[in-house]
């Protein structure tokens, strides 16, 4: 599957596994250990030994990594080729020999790849399904892959209406304008830190925040602006619309983080035990 690669080429799509294998130098314990406290906060579960676990665009793989040391039988699968060279390089530095961890590269728009998943006991999918170029069709070829009783994760990007569409092409830009990538970055920069870098600075504390990022699910705050930056395509959703939507397919919703701005809204729903 050269897809994604292609798109890369042409402008269309962000190279999120280059990313990717850039934070992989930096991972460390401590950021796993984060990986797995977010993940037992949200699925409000400490161990996931006997569970299924299906991490739809696994990117670094580092959640895969994560379910995995909780117990899970763990199945990783990315659009972007070297996405899935990040995942296979976290199963050969941790577990090189578990065949509970497989690893493939798909798409969760490819309903014939799918079909031969079955379905989970979890389905997880953060940042990923508003990056595919068809978001709903994403979510709904992810709602089938959860066994009924099961839980779907999602994150999906909060759509602030003009200010998405704002966000739409200055990524656009980001992605086929390669020599201006260094100037929208010191814009996002200082969008998103700049007010409190300085605060920081005038309190004596410099970068505080900037440092104190890893509590974010493990991750870091230098590749995550970058990944916001130029991440496209962007197809972000209001809450409300993504409830209703998991809700006529027989979801309930369990938890639920909002975020004000641009941030990610997380959702844990259970699906119904009852055939529809």
């Amino acid at each position: 599957m050269n897809g994604a690669h292609e798109e890369v080429i042409q402008g269309e799509r962000f190279a999120f596994g280059e990313n990717w294998s850039r934070f992989l130098r930096h991972l460390n314990e401590d950021r796993i250990k984060e990986a797995e406290a977010s993940l037992k906060e949200m699925l409000e579960l400490d161990d996931l030994t006997g569970k299924t676990f299906l991490d739809i665009g696994s990117g670094s793989g580092l959640f895969s990594l994560a379910a995995h040391r909780m117990g899970a039988k763990v199945h990783s699968f990315d659009y972007d080729p070297r996405s899935v060279a990040c995942t296979l390089e976290l199963k050969r530095r941790f577990f090189p020999d578990h065949r509970s961890w497989t690893i493939e590269q798909g798409s969760v728009l490819d309903t014939a790849y799918l079909s031969g998943l079955g379905t989970w006991d979890i389905v997880y999918s953060w940042g990923v399904l508003h990056h595919t170029g068809n978001l709903w069709q994403a979510v709904e070829n992810a709602i089938q892959l959860v066994r009924p009783g099961g839980l779907l994760f999602l994150a999906i990007y909060n759509d602030e209406g003009y200010k998405s569409s704002r966000w739409v092409r200055l990524k656009q830009l980001y992605n086929r304008k390669p020599w201006v990538r260094p100037f929208l970055l010191a814009y996002g920069f200082v969008h998103f830190w700049g007010r409190t870098c300085l605060i920081e600075f005038l309190s004596m504390k410099p970068m505080a925040s900037w440092r104190a990022y890893i509590t974010s699910r493990g991750m870091s705050p230098w590749h995550d602006l970058v990944d916001w930056m130029g991440g496209f395509p962007y197809e972000p959703a209001t809450p409300d619309a993504v409830f209703d939507f998991c809700r006529k397919h027989g979801f309930t919703l369990q938890r639920l983080i909002t975020r004000q701005g641009t941030g990610n809204n997380e959702f844990v729903f259970q699906k119904s035990t009852e055939t529809r």
